[in-house]
């Protein structure tokens, strides 16, 4: 069976890798895929502040707290457990597109991490939507395309990311909700 994930993954990304889009296409795929590296959080904390004030703003960062940090240690403990090599390890031709963070492939970051705090932020702002929901999941895809991911690290990162918001809203809610409640009800 793992042969089999292992051979569709290098079909899926040879297929990618050679099957391009423009430069200038590129080029401005891999500036949205920079913002996976946590430069979009910035924007996110200033339109929560510019919409809901600074309570609410303190409220959603101590969900997201949890989440990330679930999110971090599963991040961890299965990256250098697997210390699966990126494509452009395994495949002589490949070269990085974009650079990596780290230096193993399972899970993806940019998905797993970015899903956790994603999908806590929707929960407390559902006006976010889809919007929250696709970025981590285009960026995962756009690191694939890039050669710095297999397809099965993105689903890995997607089923991990939720299971670290599990984590992380379970949590919240049975140990940080009650002893922090008094502060943000004023």
């Amino acid at each position: 069976m793992i042969k089999k994930i292992v051979a569709f993954d290098e079909r899926f990304s040879r297929y990618l890798y050679t099957h391009r889009l423009s430069a200038k296409a590129d080029k401005w795929l891999r500036l949205y895929t920079r913002l996976g590296d946590g430069y979009v959080w910035a924007l996110i904390v200033v339109l929560i502040l510019a919409f809901y004030g600074p309570m609410f703003l303190a409220q959603v960062l101590a969900q997201v707290f949890p989440s990330l940090v679930a999110s971090l240690a599963l991040y961890w403990i299965v990256k250098l457990s697997t210390k699966r090599p990126r494509p452009f390890v395994a495949i002589p031709e490949f070269k990085a597109l974009v650079p990596p963070l780290d230096k193993y492939s399972f899970p993806s970051g940019h998905t797993m991490n970015n899903l956790a705090i994603a999908t806590t932020v929707l929960l407390a702002v559902p006006a976010a939507g889809a919007v929250m929901m696709a970025l981590p999941l285009t960026w995962g895809f756009l690191r694939v395309y890039f050669g710095v991911h297999w397809l099965t690290d993105v689903i890995g990162g997607f089923v991990l990311g939720v299971v670290s918001f599990a984590i992380g809203h379970l949590v919240w809610i049975f140990a940080l909700a009650p002893l922090v409640s008094g502060y943000f009800q004023g």
